[in-house]
């Protein structure tokens, strides 16, 4: 494949994504689960970009942006990881274990350009100061879509066009243990993930449910689908019955504010 014509797809799937997470402000669009099956889909091989689309979300579904924390790059790592892959004919395995380097450096070099980004504060106060709505959405769309994205664009054009080859050349040149333990270490990452997601929802009510998966998985040799359909019958009796104890509680609470207030209109 033309690694130029490609590296304009990627960079279409980049801008499609992004625009519409910027217009609907879901900021779901740029989730690898979402990216991924896309960016295959563009490069031919839809199937590669669902499954590792559910592998690299299982990855960065842990990783936030909290305070000052600089979270690695979700959206272009995920299109550079199934673009390597698509291209070189390489495994899923080992386009996996790129993402995260990849995110962390296009997160990295995009942070550099936060500075100049920032300093255009005043011009955006000034603006929304003359409370003209139109005028301030006309000027910041333009701006969001294309003028703040214009660095990972450009990165990510040049790493598809031009290092796709060196990466493949680069991997070729590898001994086959070294690239075993690349196959290893993107197994270990969806772990992590999990693992980061596990310690952030965990709780003394939700934590038997991770044992009940374990011993579904490792004992009874389920698969994930049976198990996954398993959690969500699980989760939708869980919330209808908080929903029913929640609302029989409401009531009950205004059937008691509501007596102590007439047996106050009563006493007085």
């Amino acid at each position: 494949m033309n690694m130029v014509g490609a590296a304009l797809k990627c960079i279409f799937v980049y801008w499609l994504v992004q625009g519409i997470d910027t217009m609907t402000s879901d900021q779901t669009f740029t989730r690898p689960i979402v990216v991924a099956p896309i960016a295959g889909l563009i490069l031919g091989e839809f199937q590669t970009g669902i499954v590792m689309g559910a592998a690299l979300e299982s990855i960065f579904m842990g990783i936030s942006a909290i305070g000052g924390v600089v979270p690695a790059d979700a959206c272009t790592s995920s299109i550079l990881a199934v673009a390597f892959t698509i291209l070189t004919g390489t495994s899923a395995e080992e386009g996996l274990a790129l993402a995260m380097p990849i995110g962390t450096l296009m997160s990295s070099f995009s942070s550099m350009f936060t500075p100049i980004f920032a300093s255009l504060a005043p011009f955006w106060e000034k603006l929304a100061l003359e409370m003209k709505p139109k005028k301030f959405i006309g000027i910041l769309l333009p701006f969001q879509l294309f003028i703040s994205r214009i660095v990972p664009t450009i990165v990510l054009f040049i790493a598809v066009a031009y290092g796709i080859d060196g990466l493949q050349t680069l991997l070729g040149q590898l001994p086959g243990w070294l690239r075993a333990g690349l196959g290893a270490s993107s197994s270990m990452m969806t772990a992590i993930g999990f693992a980061i997601t596990t310690a952030m929802i965990w709780s003394n009510e939700t934590g038997v449910y991770f044992f009940v998966g374990y011993v579904l998985a490792a004992y009874l040799g389920l698969g994930n689908l049976p198990i996954a359909i398993f959690a969500a019958a699980i989760a939708f009796v869980t919330f209808f019955r908080d929903k029913q104890t929640n609302d029989l509680k409401t009531e009950l609470t205004g059937k008691v504010a509501g007596g102590v207030a007439n047996d106050e209109e009563d006493f007085f």
